[in-house]
């Protein structure tokens, strides 16, 4: 089956070799994406001391930022919002930062409930505390 690669004008440039998007047959497969400003290392939320290190963040911030970041791809690549499907979510404290997510998640994806799974992970590769990956329809 024939796949068909896209990247998003709006949403941060991927920090590999990788594209935003790949959609394949019907479904949408997209890779996972962080809080950064598109043509910027800037982290909304985020601060960081002089070697890169987190001093604090603003979790909210960097969920609403996800959201939209994530939403560019899945409409630059030919999908809707409410065809989002399948949801990956990475946060590096859950404890600390679940129950601020979920509420906004829970307003994001008021009107569909895709499936969701939530993980904790020690790190990701840029200094932030959450990275989503979805899956759609098209």
């Amino acid at each position: 089956m024939s796949s068909e690669k896209f990247d998003s004008n709006r949403a941060p440039e991927p920090v590999g070799a990788y594209p935003h998007s790949r959609k394949v047959g019907n479904l949408l497969f997209c890779s996972g994406v962080g809080p950064r400003e598109r043509g910027t290392k800037k982290i909304p939320g985020v601060e960081l001391d002089d070697n890169g290190n987190i001093i604090s963040y603003d979790i909210e911030t960097q969920c609403r930022s996800v959201f939209d970041n994530v939403r560019a791809v899945v409409e630059d690549s030919g999908a809707k919002w409410e065809n989002v499907v399948d949801v990956t979510v990475f946060l590096t404290n859950m404890k600390d930062d679940f129950k601020t997510y979920n509420k906004l998640y829970a307003e994001y994806f008021k009107d569909n409930q895709p499936c969701r799974t939530t993980l904790e992970i020690k790190s990701l590769p840029t200094p932030i505390a959450i990275e989503l990956k979805v899956i759609a329809t098209i």
